[in-house]
């Protein structure tokens, strides 16, 4: 239980026995005690306990938008770097390959759930891991050892990984990922937070990561080819 909870509930049980409570009934309903009274004193003991709670849910709420999803500099400086760092290929991804003067070997090819392409007459090469340039140059080894002489080869990526997002956005789903976005654009791609949306911290599944995990709802925050988003709902 938590210290906020805790001391909620000590405060509303002791309305129980409140002085002035001439005529009580209480009720237990998920865990709070519901205390009616007719006498001046008992309103007066209970608006007391009822402002203290609302204090209690302030400060609680100040407390946790404060901490909620803070990153240390290190992470910050992680984040960074991924977001710059050039994207690799995964499955799903479609690309455009270009050989100089060779028609037959060009075209638009996505990588399939092995993270391969087939090419006519190449066959098949693994792409998946590999950035443009790492692409560029296994496509120019492969052609030159079986069919060109000095191979120029250009790979361009037309299309990523979309994104997801789930929880409290006004059209939660899949959309096309964009280079540069980052928290606050994905939300705005999905309509916005409802009025339920939690305005300090996000949930978010990075590719090859077995959960979520929270980061705060900042620009300084990436959004990467093939991330989960989850808003969660707000406590207070």
């Amino acid at each position: 239980m938590s210290p906020l909870r805790g001391a909620i509930r000590v405060l509303i049980a002791r309305g129980s026995g409140l002085r002035g409570v001439h005529a009580s009934a209480l009720a237990q309903r998920g865990g709070i005690r519901f205390v009616v009274t007719h006498s001046r004193e008992g309103l007066q003991s209970i608006t007391r306990a009822v402002l203290a709670f609302c204090v209690l849910l302030v400060v609680g709420g100040l407390i946790c938008g404060c901490t909620a999803g803070s990153l240390s500099q290190a992470e910050q400086q992680s984040l960074a770097e991924a977001a710059a760092a050039p994207t690799r290929l995964e499955p799903g991804d479609k690309i455009r390959i270009t050989v100089f003067g060779e028609d037959k070997l060009s075209g638009d090819y996505q990588l399939d759930q092995s993270g391969r392409v087939s090419l006519p007459l190449a066959g098949t090469v693994e792409a998946r891991g590999l950035t443009q340039t790492e692409l560029e140059e296994a496509l120019a080894r492969k052609f030159r050892s079986e069919y060109l002489k000095n191979p120029k080869v250009t790979v361009t990526i037309t299309t990523l990984r979309p994104f997801y997002i789930v929880g409290e956005v006004e059209k939660p789903g899949e959309y096309p990922y964009k280079s540069g976005l980052n928290v606050l654009t994905a939300i705005a791609t999905a309509g916005g937070p409802t009025y339920r949306a939690s305005r300090s911290t996000v949930q978010i599944q990075r590719h090859g990561e077995t959960g979520m995990r929270e980061y705060p709802v900042s620009v300084t925050v990436p959004i990467l080819p093939g991330d989960v988003i989850r808003i969660p709902e707000r406590y207070f």
